[in-house]
């Protein structure tokens, strides 16, 4: 429960804590009455209290207030209603849940966000072999010459003039092979489930 929805309990009850501390162990107060009382004798000063413990994260004193009145609540058979007052004790409970709200915190690594992680390039190394694994296969579908003129052309880089002197053919003959070895290559991809664009 929010500090908003504490403030909306019944603060029409004027009797004290210690007093309702003692009539609800013997079975004479209900419980919402003790925790409307706990809440408007101790939540304001404990929310300020627990305000400078987290350095001002409303939320986080908001939580802390709600879990220190809940153990309260918990604990209303073992606390003492002969004791003065009972925010010692709930000061005490406040303090214990804030440190140990930061020990598990400093525990964990800090947790990323995803979109952080969305604008780091990663490769999916697995990915790339299987489609070079796809494609060498589909390559071996190919007529020797073909598959020789992809080689030259695309993969090793060389212009169609470089090609042709390396595979010692016409110009004209290797921008043919080229033109059919993609077509080719094209099919052997598609029969394997690669779809090209």
């Amino acid at each position: 429960m929010g500090q908003q929805a504490l403030r909306g309990l019944d603060p029409r009850r004027s009797v004290g804590q210690d007093a309702l501390v003692a009539d609800h162990r013997s079975g004479g107060v209900p419980e919402e009455d003790l925790m409307r009382a706990l809440y408007r004798e101790h939540a304001g000063a404990l929310f300020a209290y627990v305000l400078r413990l987290v350095g001002g994260d409303r939320y986080l004193a908001e939580d802390v207030v709600q879990e220190t009145l809940l153990r309260a609540w918990k604990s209303a058979s073992r606390l003492d209603p002969g004791a003065r007052s009972l925010r010692p004790w709930l000061v005490t409970v406040a303090r214990r849940i804030v440190i140990d709200g930061h020990r598990s915190r400093q525990a964990r690594p800090p947790e990323a966000s995803p979109a952080a992680l969305d604008q780091l390039p990663a490769e999916d190394e697995l990915e790339r072999s299987l489609r070079l694994m796809t494609i060498s296969d589909a390559l071996e579908d190919l007529t020797e010459a073909h598959r020789q003129v992809l080689i030259e052309t695309y993969f090793k880089g060389r212009t169609v003039n470089e090609a042709a002197a390396a595979l010692g053919v016409p110009p004209g003959t290797v921008r043919s092979r080229v033109f059919y070895a993609l077509r080719s290559l094209k099919i052997a991809l598609e029969e394997r489930g690669v779809t090209t664009s």
